[in-house]
């Protein structure tokens, strides 16, 4: 009874959380809406007993991705005004986005009912571990049968973070160069000098 109560209050809020993230006019209290959404999506997956899930959602999407957001949002200066002309103008293409991707999930339910579509059938090698809890048989399967995929993953990830600040990094030429040598064989009494200014004058640098 705990448990049905427990999915009806996650489900509603994240419904709930998600139209408000639609709606709200703020982008602020939008990121706020999407990361009680989040939380509430967590639950959920503890209640179907995908406790990993569960933790990527808080840690990698409540934890990094919205408060990324978040920052990004409350740093930037925007301009509420044309957010919402811009919605104006865009809404009719997005209600048709909408209706084409409802179009498509009702012919992909009724071919399958149907049976025109015929789904994929577990072979029972990726089968969960017995008296194991979820964590545990998805770490078995990623470092035991998906091992080699999940290295070259994560080296393609390191590739791509390599990538991303070779093609970002740039020397400036109008700053002075550093020397590092220099700077580590500098005595104390030459990197501070003591001066008296006149008042009105200022400091000379």
């Amino acid at each position: 009874m705990i448990q049905v109560l427990a999915f009806y209050l996650f489900a509603f809020l994240t419904i709930l959380s998600g139209v408000w993230v639609i709606l709200s006019r703020n982008p602020v209290h939008s990121v706020l809406w999407l990361i009680l959404a989040f939380f509430n999506a967590a639950g959920l997956m503890v209640l179907v007993g995908a406790e990993f899930i569960a933790m990527l959602l808080v840690i990698v999407y409540v934890g990094a991705v919205a408060v990324l957001f978040l920052f990004v949002v409350m740093m930037l200066d925007i301009d509420f005004a044309e957010l919402r002309a811009g919605f104006v103008k865009n809404f009719p293409l997005g209600i048709a986005v909408a209706l084409v991707l409802v179009c498509e999930l009702v012919l992909g339910m009724g071919a399958e009912k149907l049976g025109a579509l015929h789904l994929g059938t577990p072979d029972g090698s990726a089968a969960p571990l017995v008296d194991k809890s979820n964590i545990q048989s998805i770490g078995a399967l990623l470092y035991g049968k998906y091992l080699f995929l999940f290295e070259s993953a994560g080296l393609i990830l390191l590739v791509a973070m390599v990538g991303a600040i070779v093609l970002t990094h740039r020397e400036r030429k109008d700053t002075r160069p550093q020397n590092i040598s220099k700077q580590n064989q500098r005595r104390p009494d030459e990197a501070t000098v003591n001066v008296k200014p006149e008042v009105g004058k200022g400091v000379r640098l």
